[in-house]
């Protein structure tokens, strides 16, 4: 079903409703029918998924337009219901513009070729495929594509921006220092093209990732892995070409794919479309008493009480920084926030129903602080009861920093993790007001006062004194990871530092991380841990309702602060062209944000640990 979009009807019922919350709840509640539930009938269950899959769940839609996103956490969740539900015979999944990480793709596998083990056909219908989507497609037992649509099975393609260029051109100098021969962050200041050393690191990682993708394809079309390769390097094809080379099982278009498979399974089967999706936010059409009760709902929820045991997950996505995540009705904050994610922690610590917490973290790092406050905070819960990490896409630098020291650390295979190292510096701003004719005069007392200043490079005083700072960084960082990782680290902690980073089943061989597996495999090895059979999985800090995020009212207040800006990607040269060329080439676009991000962060900080390079990969 399609979530209604909550705009200017909300706001009429909201006056409506108010005075009537309280005592009419129950009223209403009170003169609900019951009626006698009909005989099961066998179900199909029906899935879309449409754009790219989040970490994070949401409660609600964005006001101006568009569903609650997707979370890769309920996608897995509903797929399990579908798969234990035993009026269910079969499930149908829609592509719509898929995109998922490289991890996502290997858990949305994963939890598709479980249906196998209860003898339920999956069946998938897209309109195109690319890599990605076609790796997680291959796990069904039917993949169908319309006629004339695309196969875009052409292998693994990555690029890193490199902004010097752009720089150079509104007189910018980027002055950064980095620990470690393979912190390569600040290259994307500084070159135009990658060192020696990010190349080479770029090889292993590719070379890892794209053995990882072809392994996966081969195992579930039962081809050998040469012939994934073969069929790789002569893509793109149409949908009867993929077809005729073994790729997918039908062309079909829609509306026949459905009625074939309804045909299948008896004309008594019922297709339910979106299965398991929270129909909470539906807005009632045609029905006052309804909506205005819906409206109810929505100003005095009740809220989810947990007495039973509870496996907390806390989410860990997006650039690590200080500070408080800042939720309003036009969407969350981006980023993962230390203060925010340390109330969670707390929270998980303090509540006896928390019996374990999986630590779900999908970020290329951040602020160095922001990372050891999150660090301790975990380290508090472990003190407690068992603390466990599954990481995502991206779990390097600043997210490695954060999961270290977890009891068991999960990965996927094609996770990109590690990037144990550190980066510092400052832009340098002057060129950029010469050519605007605007001169600044500066005064200074101390020595080290105009350290971060962005009048002027670091003189070598200043180069010492940051290399220093950042040298006691870069040692407490290491001293974690051998303090958490211990024995299990396969080789001494320099050789697999410096800024190197490494693919899931790299970092297994390495000892970085314990297990190969997803979410769902996180959540069930810490029931076992805590030594539970039954137990409920709750979000930690749960999102805030539509109406708490008006009102300001949160039992979770952490969501509802001020957080801090991110300055640059609002400057009136990005402002201006980034929304154009994100329609021309929103991939690239979406890393030049997350690179300028990181600058910002930097340069607020002085000192990040960052990912070597903000990759693209197709």
């Amino acid at each position: 079903m399609k979530m209604k979009r909550v705009q200017a009807t909300l706001f009429v019922a909201v006056l409506l409703a108010v005075p009537l919350a309280g005592e009419a709840r129950a009223q209403f509640d009170s003169l609900r029918k019951f009626t006698r539930p009909a005989e099961p009938v066998p179900k199909i269950a029906h899935f879309e998924i449409k754009g790219a899959l989040t970490e994070t769940p949401a409660r609600i839609p964005p006001m101006f337009g568009g569903d609650i996103p997707l979370s890769l956490g309920d996608l897995v969740s509903r797929l399990k219901a579908a798969r234990q539900d035993d009026e269910v015979v079969a499930v149908v999944i829609d592509l719509q513009n898929a995109a998922f990480g490289m991890a996502q793709l290997e858990e949305v596998h994963k939890a598709i070729r479980q249906f196998e083990a209860v003898d339920k056909d999956v069946y998938i219908h897209a309109d195109m495929l690319t890599t990605l989507t076609y790796a997680a497609a291959t796990s069904a037992a039917h993949v169908s594509v319309v006629p004339t649509g695309d196969v875009w099975l052409l292998g693994l393609y990555g690029e890193a921006p490199y902004l010097k260029g752009m720089l150079d051109k509104i007189g910018v100098v980027a002055d950064y220092e980095h620990c470690g021969d393979f912190k390569t962050a600040a290259e994307t200041l500084t070159r135009t093209d990658p060192s020696e050393p990010a190349r080479q690191m770029s090889k292993w990682l590719y070379d890892g990732l794209y053995s990882s993708l072809v392994g996966l394809i081969a195992d579930s079309r039962g081809v050998s892995e040469e012939k994934v390769r073969e069929l790789m390097d002569n893509g793109p094809y149409s949908a009867e070409d993929a077809l005729s080379a073994g790729l997918i099982d039908s062309v079909k278009h829609r509306q026949d794919f459905v009625a074939d498979i309804k045909a299948r399974y008896g004309k008594s089967v019922e297709f339910v479309r979106d299965y398991g999706e929270d129909d909470a936010m539906d807005m009632p059409e045609d029905n006052f008493f309804a909506l205005v009760e819906f409206m109810m709902k929505m100003i005095n929820p009740t809220p989810q009480e947990y007495t039973e045991p509870t496996i907390g997950v806390v989410f860990v996505e997006g650039a690590i920084m200080t500070g408080e995540a800042e939720a309003s009705p036009f969407g969350p904050s981006a980023g993962a926030f230390s203060t925010t994610i340390r109330r969670a922690l707390d929270k998980a610590a303090s509540e006896p129903a928390v019996k374990a917490v999986v630590l779900r973290v999908d970020s290329p790092g951040g602020s160095a602080l922001a990372s050891e406050i999150i660090l301790d905070a975990a380290n508090r819960v472990g003190a407690e009861k068992p603390v466990i990490v599954s990481m995502g896409n991206v779990a390097a630098s600043g997210g490695y920093y954060v999961s270290c020291n977890a009891d068991t650390i999960f990965a996927d295979s094609a996770t990109i993790t590690a990037s144990i190292g550190v980066v510092g510096g400052k832009l340098v701003t002057t060129g950029m007001w010469d050519k605007l004719g605007i001169n600044w005069h500066s005064n200074q007392r101390g020595r080290m006062a105009g350290i971060m200043s962005s009048a002027g490079s670091f003189n070598d005083q200043e180069r010492a004194k940051i290399r220093q700072y950042m040298e006691h960084v870069y040692g407490i960082f290491k001293e974690h990871v051998v303090k958490g990782r211990g024995e299990k680290l396969s080789k001494p902690i320099d050789e697999m530092a410096g800024g190197r980073v490494f693919t899931g089943a790299q970092a297994l061989e390495l000892g970085l991380v314990d297990k190969i597996g997803g979410l769902d495999d996180a959540i069930k090895f810490a029931a076992q841990r805590a030594g539970l059979a039954d137990y409920d999985v709750r979000t930690i800090p749960e999102p805030p309702t539509f109406f708490e995020m008006l009102t300001g009212e949160s039992g979770d207040d952490e969501f509802l602060s001020t957080s801090t800006g991110l300055g640059l990607v609002e400057l009136p040269l990005f402002k201006a062209t980034l929304p154009t060329l994100a329609k021309v080439d929103p991939l690239r676009v979406r890393a030049i944000v997350r690179a300028l991000r990181g600058i910002e962060l930097i340069h607020r900080e002085g000192v990040a640990t960052l990912m070597p390079v903000e990759f693209v990969i197709r």
